[in-house]
């Protein structure tokens, strides 16, 4: 009985792990075909990868479009994860009499969504760019700032803040350490699955933002690997094995990432503190 409800157990579990990599096993076989095999349900691959690589490189710059999702993606990475622990580890650590009513202020924008938003920060870079030419429209900066922190990672940072041993901090302090010097020195090494698992989420997201970078960018030397795709795809006569192989690409540095960093990931997501 035992053994046939481990068995059981363990086809179900199979057949869901299928179930979800199915599409990115598609993904990859249709990438080898011509796009007449693809609309066919072709699922076998082919043997035509490099002629869809051909005809992409023909078609698009794709290496600019790679290259400018790196520098959004990278950016936007980087400065949300100083800018969202900053302020997670401040909401926690420091007591104020308005902190909880900030905190739950900030909480309230999460409810809020982009497309109520959207035109007024349009407006508001149309009119930086008439002042900072380098951070208004059609600028890469101007997709990085609107998103280098969220109410969700400042609350994310806090919640795993929680956990961390306070008495490091008043060890920190009894050795001179100034605050700054506290969060650089102690809590961020202490933090680093947090980091991590923030990172991912961060990257990821930057890397497949589209509405906004839809918006805001408007000529094909500065557009991002989502608005590339969206292009081939939009089409008359769309090639589904050149859309197929440039999906692949676009895939590929989020799932290294993932991969690189996915045991500090599930460590952060629990919240554990190293």
């Amino acid at each position: 009985m035992m053994k046939t409800k481990r068995a059981f157990t363990y086809a179900f579990l199979i057949l869901v792990s299928f179930v979800s990599i199915f599409p990115f096993l598609w993904m990859l076989s249709s990438s080898t075909n011509l796009s007449v095999d693809v609309t066919k349900g072709k699922l076998l691959p082919g043997s035509h990868l490099m002629d869809n690589m051909h005809n992409l490189l023909e078609k698009v710059d794709i290496v600019t479009a790679l290259s400018n999702s790196a520098k959004v993606s990278i950016s936007t990475t980087l400065l949300a994860m100083l800018i969202a622990s900053l302020a997670g580890y401040g909401f926690e650590i420091y007591r104020s009499k308005a902190k909880d009513v900030v905190f739950n202020i900030l909480l309230m924008s999460m409810m809020i969504p982009f497309a109520a938003i959207m035109i007024p920060l349009y407006r508001m870079f149309g009119g930086i760019s008439n002042v900072i030419p380098w951070i208004g429209i059609d600028t890469l900066s101007s997709v990085v700032i609107p998103t280098v922190t969220t109410a969700f990672l400042i609350f994310f940072f806090r919640q795993s803040t929680k956990m961390f041993p306070k008495d490091l901090l008043e060890a920190g302090r009894m050795d001179g350490l100034s605050e700054l010097g506290l969060f650089f020195r102690v809590y961020m090494p202490t933090m680093k699955t947090t980091y991590a698992a923030a990172a991912i989420i961060t990257f990821m997201s930057s890397w497949n933002n589209y509405l906004w970078p839809l918006i805001v960018l408007q000529t094909p030397e500065n557009q991002t690997i989502p608005l590339l795709i969206s292009n081939l795809g939009s089409s008359y006569a769309p090639d589904y094995g050149v859309i197929m192989i440039a999906i692949v690409l676009s895939t590929l540095p989020t799932a290294l990432v993932f991969f690189l960093m996915q045991k500090h990931f599930v460590a952060g997501m629990v919240g554990s503190v190293k």
